[in-house]
């Protein structure tokens, strides 16, 4: 029986977030996406609203620093919001990680966590486009390529300010998988084979 927690890290558009709720519907354990936002927001008392402002940014430099980045919300006066965010996000994983197995979608939990299996999810950009539009028929391809490419950007931008690894590099991740080349049914099944030599 798995008794570790699941990290997925993926590129927008890849069915990271797919995969992990097929493998939690067939492991029977929790699944942590969207979810963690509000629990962050409640560790943080700022509203959701409020969260998602910060969620997933890093901080301005120092030249352009505004007053409005700091907070007081937790005992760190003089940390900007993104910083204290991200403290507050990485307790809630922690915090979901001792309650036991689980999977926990992006968040720099494969770096949070210390003993966790950790997936990367990747595709070409036409495979993702074409995913993406068969799931939003009305959008633009042009817009869809580029809310691909901006949000690979950030995320690999937070993910080497928080955690000062790669994002995306095989060395960092147990697994890592193509899902344009087999599928997602293809990706899950092989997390499945691999799994089940995990102890």
């Amino acid at each position: 029986m798995l008794n570790r927690v699941i990290t997925i890290s993926r590129e927008f558009g890849s069915g990271g977030r797919e995969l992990g709720m097929r493998l939690s519907e067939k492991l029977e354990i929790p699944f942590y996406d969207k979810e963690l936002i509000s629990l962050t927001a409640q560790e943080t008392n700022l509203s959701e609203t409020e969260f998602l402002s910060y969620y997933e940014s890093i901080p301005v430099t120092e030249q352009s620093l505004e007053p409005t980045i700091y907070t007081s919300f937790s005992p760190l006066y003089e940390v900007p919001i993104s910083d204290q965010v991200f403290l507050a996000q990485s307790r809630v994983i922690k915090s979901l990680a001792e309650q036991g197995p689980c999977i926990i979608v992006g968040r720099c939990a494969d770096r949070v966590l210390e003993d966790s299996i950790n997936l990367f999810v990747c595709a070409g950009i036409e495979y993702r486009i074409e995913r993406i539009t068969s799931l939003n028929k009305d959008l633009d391809l042009e817009i869809i390529e580029n809310k691909i490419r901006e949000t690979d950007r950030k995320r690999k931008d937070y993910y080497q300010y928080y955690t000062g690894c790669e994002w995306g590099k095989a060395q960092n991740y147990h697994l890592c998988l193509d899902s344009g080349l087999a599928g997602i049914e293809a990706c899950y099944q092989a997390v499945l084979s691999y799994l089940a030599y995990c102890n």
